[in-house]
């Protein structure tokens, strides 16, 4: 299947259903409007030149004009590369590493979209959302002038997305997600979710990450749900519009997830409609999973996925499980072949650690990076460099990243373990930990955690060094007011460091 026939096929089942709302611009459109704006959007991409294959920047903020654009690129066979607004700084890393016929922008972004661009060798053509700008082609202007797109090319095996990856080991690679693959996986998340057309989505992360077109984006779309964009948040704003649009279906990170469990609290109440929580792109906080369960009555659902799969390895349930089941990420999902391996690239038994490597449902390859992708796709699996373990019941638990790991005073630290219980103390709202060299053998670990900065910190380790069989005698826990986050909703270990250095 194609990713387009999501809108096609729905416009031709329910064509007055609405499809897509702003929630900051209460804009809104139909099924059948989505079409209809999705293949004006592939005639002028084809009038400026783009053709199957061709590489499409899509640089701006969350809104329907990204939407109908992402999917017009769909619509050409052209490749829609989904860069981060946060990323300006290095906008020229990223045109310099896919070569795009045409950028997409906002108007805010006028001035670092002409400089990376003019950097360029063969510079592409530059398209305004909103509206004329010096050296840049009318986004409404083009739509008004109703371009006939061609033929649908109807290649379910080209590649359809450039998925960055967050970057956390290494410089960011655009990982080539094909069609079909990502049909398929969207489709048995939305099984798993057991989401139906009676449902409606809001999500307020980032369109140009994966998660959210794997989450908010596509698995809604394949029950004909309504499905909800935000372009901007706080912890107020976001409850009121889960509310007032009636949303049951809420896909997040576990910051966002966490505002919405505080303003609960507020309220006395969970938002009125809303059935369950998703949160990815990184990992979520054992306590705030228990406390949506028992405050909430809600299911918070995990997801364990990468930019490299247009999917996710492990899914929940959406019901409220008992705490044996809260700490996996869950099950494979139908569509990926999930084992672990040692060193050796051997199966261990259930229980034991190794890496998390899949089969079935992966990228193509990163971008231009043939060696980089030999290593991360050998022997016919994906090799996602994260330890982990699966149980006798095939429940999949993420350990975290192995180029993460901290050695102290000659033991291995995970630092989820640590951040684990650090987010379980009363007061502490999220947690890292990271390692910085020390004078003697192996790394001085520090965690940082946001929440009250009056907490007894001696205290604190007491109560988690009951729980671990780590020696937390070496731990210096420091206050944050603020996490540094990446695009992703991940916490950002690499300016964390430098910001205590």
């Amino acid at each position: 299947m194609l990713i387009q026939q999501l809108l096609t096929d729905n416009a031709f089942r329910r064509p007055d259903k609405t499809a897509f709302n702003w929630v900051e611009r209460e804009k809104s459109m139909t099924f059948a409007e989505a079409v209809k704006a999705m293949e004006k959007t592939a005639g002028y991409l084809y009038h400026l030149g783009v053709r199957k294959g061709g590489r499409v920047t899509i640089f701006a903020h969350n809104g329907l004009d990204y939407v109908y654009t992402m999917f017009g690129c769909f619509r050409l066979g052209a490749i829609a590369a989904l860069v981060n607004v946060k990323f300006a700084a290095s906008l020229d890393y990223y045109l310099h590493d896919h070569t795009p016929a045409l950028v997409v922008y906002t108007h805010d972004m006028g001035d670092i979209v002409r400089k990376a661009a003019g950097a360029l060798e063969k510079k592409p053509i530059l398209v305004c959302i909103d509206g004329k700008q010096d050296g840049a082609e009318s986004l409404p202007e083009m739509l008004d002038a109703d371009f006939t797109p061609p033929p649908d090319p109807g290649d379910e095996n080209a590649v359809a997305h450039l998925s960055y990856t967050s970057g956390t080991t290494g410089l960011s690679k655009g990982a080539c997600l094909a069609h079909e693959p990502t049909m398929r996986a969207t489709n048995c998340i939305a099984e798993r979710l057991r989401l139906s057309h009676r449902d409606i989505s809001l999500g307020p992360t980032a369109l140009s990450s994966s998660f959210h077109l794997v989450g908010n984006l596509m698995p809604p779309l394949h029950r004909g749900m309504t499905v909800n964009i935000m372009s901007t948040w706080s912890q107020e704003s976001g409850f009121d519009a889960l509310e007032k649009n009636n949303a049951t279906y809420f896909v997040s990170n576990a910051t966002l997830l966490a505002d919405i469990l505080a303003e609960s609290r507020g309220r006395g109440r969970p938002p009125k409609g809303l059935r369950l929580g998703l949160s990815g792109g990184g990992p979520v906080p054992l306590a705030l999973k228990k406390a949506w369960r028992d405050e909430l009555k809600l299911p918070l659902v995990e997801s364990y996925g990468q930019s490299e799969l247009g999917g996710f390895v492990g899914l929940g349930l959406p019901d409220l499980l008992p705490d044996d089941e809260l700490a996996p990420v869950g099950r494979p999902l139908p569509d990926k072949n999930v084992r672990i391996f040692n060193e050796k690239e051997e199966e261990v038994p259930p229980g034991e650690l190794g890496e998390i490597c899949l089969a079935g449902g992966f990228m193509a390859g990163y971008w231009n990076r043939p060696e980089q992708t030999a290593r991360t796709l050998r022997n016919g699996f994906l090799h996602t460099g994260d330890a982990g373990t699966m149980s006798v019941d095939g429940l999949v638990t993420m350990r975290g990243r192995f180029s993460e790991l901290i050695v102290v005073a000659g033991k291995t630290w995970f630092p989820r373990d640590v951040e684990e219980l650090l987010a379980a103390q009363e007061g502490v709202r999220e947690a890292a930990l990271v390692g910085f060299p020390d004078s003697g053998p192996g790394q001085k670990p520090v965690a940082f955690y946001s929440g009250d900065p009056n907490l007894d910190k001696e205290s604190m380790k007491q109560a988690m060094s009951a729980q671990t069989d780590y020696d937390l005698s070496a731990l210096d826990i420091r206050h944050i007011d603020a996490f540094p986050m990446t695009p992703t909703g991940k916490i950002a270990k690499a300016d964390l460091k430098a910001m205590y250095v």
